[in-house]
């Protein structure tokens, strides 16, 4: 059974162009969805994101939406507990695939890293 976890400096989520999230209003409230247009810089990543370490540069003070846990993924998307980590790996893959292909060495790194 695979397990999601996050693999260091991979960033393929501080990618936020808000074109690849067209639903993003169904589950960020107006707050949120201030903070995070906020954070939208050059070319949609993350103006917390680091390009040089490729880590975020608030990881312990991130908003909620940027953060993979049981109880923010229930209230966030309806996400059973027992159905998040197959839940998240998809997101993740789904993410990865996107800003940087299917057989990058990303994909490659976190699905080792899942027990794919």
């Amino acid at each position: 059974m695979a397990t999601w976890q996050c693999i260091k400096q991979c960033g393929a989520c501080c990618n936020l162009d808000p074109a690849e999230r067209p639903d993003i209003e169904e589950y960020l409230s107006a707050a949120e969805l201030e903070i995070y247009f906020s954070m939208v810089g050059e070319g949609g990543w993350c103006v917390n994101f680091d390009h040089t370490t490729r880590e975020c540069r608030i990881y312990p003070n991130r908003p909620r939406f940027c953060r993979v846990e049981t109880e923010i993924f229930q209230d966030m998307y309806g996400i059973e507990p027992e159905d998040l980590d197959d839940f998240a790996i998809d997101c993740c893959r789904q993410q990865i695939e996107g800003v940087y292909g299917d057989r990058s060495l990303e994909m490659l790194r976190f699905d080792k890293a899942v027990g794919l």
